[in-house]
């Protein structure tokens, strides 16, 4: 004998695809990394890690206008992650380490994709050992658009 399908469960499967659905809407903007539009940095004169990433973030700010947030951040965000990167005396990357997960798992291979993508960053010329890492907060709003900690412009 066959269970009839009962209303509880037809609700139940379109929650279950409606749900879906805005998951994969909500993760598009962070399926790539635009293009960077920076253009090569000048050496950078700090000789301080908290001074020296508000430099990285200008530069990252340069090489994606177009993603990031102007104003004052929504109470509620979409990911906050925090990672710490590691750049070589030119300003390329040599490793980023990821301090803190964002709650939404798309938003990491982005945030990453995009501090890779806008190598090389100013490079930490007064720094001792002519290296740098830095630790850099990045919030994420369900848009795509984002600032770093060093610049934000708080949250409403």
């Amino acid at each position: 004998m066959k269970t009839p399908i009962t209303t509880r469960r037809i609700l139940q499967g379109l929650l279950f695809a409606t749900s879906a659905l805005v998951a994969q809407g909500a993760s598009a903007q962070f399926s790539m990394v635009p293009t960077p539009t920076c253009k090569t940095p000048v050496p950078s004169g700090q000789d301080v890690e908290q001074e020296f990433r508000i430099d990285a973030a200008r530069h990252l700010y340069s090489c994606f206008p177009m993603r990031v947030y102007r104003g004052k951040l929504p109470p509620l965000l979409y990911g906050v992650m925090m990672i710490e990167t590691e750049l070589d005396a030119t300003g390329n990357v040599v490793n980023i380490h990821v301090v803190r997960k964002p709650a939404a798992d798309e938003v990491a291979p982005w945030i990453i994709a995009m501090v890779k993508r806008a190598a090389p960053f100013p490079a930490p010329a007064k720094m001792v050992g002519g290296t740098v890492k830095y630790t850099e907060t990045y919030f994420v709003d369900k848009s795509g658009l984002f600032q770093a900690f060093s610049l934000t412009e708080g949250q409403r």
